[in-house]
């Protein structure tokens, strides 16, 4: 499957912002927007005019980074979030939410969805007891998310139990880091999404 595989730093200096793709590192003062607040490139200082359609573009393609999206994964799930009752926006971003490389991110057992990704394409993670590998899988209601038993004595997610003891999870999943399993208690609403999103530019993407 195609994948980015470029420096992801250049991502969050294209974004001007940053979007959390490395983990701990985003955290210190090495991360690439505390040092070079500008777009990458040749012309990434210079001052540009961004039309509607600029606007609109660049926020479908911060999403897009921030969850590890593919553009046709995406625009599948715009069509899916469009044919569900409620409002477009926010029904997209619920299904991004639930996707389970997020999922094992929001329970704190992965430092970045990169890495979510990879541990669930490795398969270290169960749902509802059956071994998963498929990251772009919809966890719903009730769902239980788990370590796998024979990985959870691995020194990697011993490490990051450890490093992430603090964090707090959204209140629609049930965590137990300790036990390195959760449980989906409800559907993730806006209100539930930490991140700087102004959906409704999507939407007006996607309508033109």
């Amino acid at each position: 499957m195609a994948r980015y595989t470029g420096a992801s730093c250049r991502q969050c200096r294209r974004e001007g912002m940053k979007l959390f793709l490395k983990g701990e590192r985003c955290h210190t003062d090495k991360c690439a927007i505390e040092k070079r607040n500008y777009a990458p490139g040749q012309h990434g200082q210079g001052r540009k005019k961004v039309s509607n359609y600029g606007l609109q573009l660049r926020e479908k393609q911060k999403v897009k980074r921030i969850y590890g999206v593919l553009e046709t994964q995406f625009r599948n799930l715009y069509e899916r979030a469009d044919k569900m009752p409620g409002i477009t926006g926010e029904n997209l971003l619920s299904l991004l939410e639930r996707r389970l490389d997020n999922v094992v991110y929001r329970m704190g057992l992965a430092s970045s969805r990169k890495e979510a990704r990879q541990l669930v394409t490795h398969g270290h993670f169960t749902l509802n007891g059956n071994k998963v590998d498929i990251p772009s899988i919809t966890v719903k209601a009730d769902d239980v998310i788990a370590v796998k038993e024979n990985s959870k004595t691995s020194a990697k997610f011993k490490a990051l139990v450890e490093a992430n003891a603090s964090k707090v999870a959204p209140k629609w999943l049930d965590a137990n880091l300790e036990g390195m399993s959760a449980k989906v208690v409800a559907m993730p609403t806006r209100e539930d999404i930490d991140l700087e999103i102004a959906e409704h530019l999507i939407v007006e993407l996607y309508s033109k």
